[in-house]
């Protein structure tokens, strides 16, 4: 069966400037974020516990970064995809997020999932769309395989959505709590005389401890909400 391993980046610049990070903006991993990305290399060079077939990244500098250094682990060349990164952001790239937000309105998906991020960028709907494409593709052209690919939160939220078969033009009603460099394992499994997606493992980061883990800023923890207005 097809094991399908997702790993997010390691800590990145971006994240806690923060900026609005697409190729322009993304300059590469913190100190602490090549700490974890050579923590989860040890680890996986020492356990063996993946015995991948394939290595495919994002082409954003943070997720090559952590896939540069965790590929010695699995030695296999790595291929990179741009169907893997992050939300793409538009004219957004590379402003701090207050920026954005004053030039383009604050981000907000709940309400408004087909609206971009900025002019050139994606919206919800445009992002889960992608990402599902992306991981029928792969596991398609790698079936049987394992594969292992070095991507972003949002890619790693999308996979619950395809997998799980979730609407896809709203914003789940759940907050995902994807860490730096955690390990994501979905696992292709024979049922009720059909295959399904079986997930394994969520957020393993068992290779962080003595490192940190500290969660990465987030785009609603940039702007307070506005408060709501009580009744008349």
């Amino acid at each position: 069966m097809t094991h399908l391993y997702l790993i997010r980046h390691g800590e990145a610049v971006a994240n806690i400037k923060p900026i609005v990070a697409g190729m322009r903006g993304d300059a590469g991993l913190t100190p602490r974020g090549i700490a974890q990305a050579e923590r989860l290399r040890d680890r996986l060079a020492t356990s063996g516990e993946i015995k991948a077939d394939v290595l495919i990244s994002s082409t954003l500098p943070r997720a090559r970064q952590t896939a540069e250094i965790i590929q010695p682990a699995l030695g296999l060349p790595i291929m990179f995809d741009d169907e893997v990164q992050e939300l793409r952001v538009g004219e957004a790239d590379g402003m701090s997020n207050q920026e954005a937000w004053d030039r383009f309105g604050v981000p907000d998906f709940d309400r408004y999932p087909l609206r971009p991020l900025a002019p050139g960028g994606e919206s919800w709907g445009d992002f889960t769309l992608r990402v599902s494409r992306a991981l029928t593709r792969i596991t398609t052209e790698y079936e049987g395989k394992t594969i292992v690919v070095v991507c972003h939160g949002g890619v790693i939220d999308c996979s619950f959505i395809h997998f799980f078969r979730m609407p896809s033009l709203v914003v789940p009603p759940t907050d995902f709590y994807t860490r730096n460099t955690s390990i994501t394992w979905w696992e292709q499994v024979e049922r009720r005389n059909r295959r399904l997606w079986r997930l394994n493992a969520y957020n393993d980061i068992a290779h962080l401890q003595g490192v940190g883990a500290v969660e990465s800023v987030r785009w609603e923890d940039t702007h307070p909400a506005s408060p709501v207005p009580t009744e008349e």
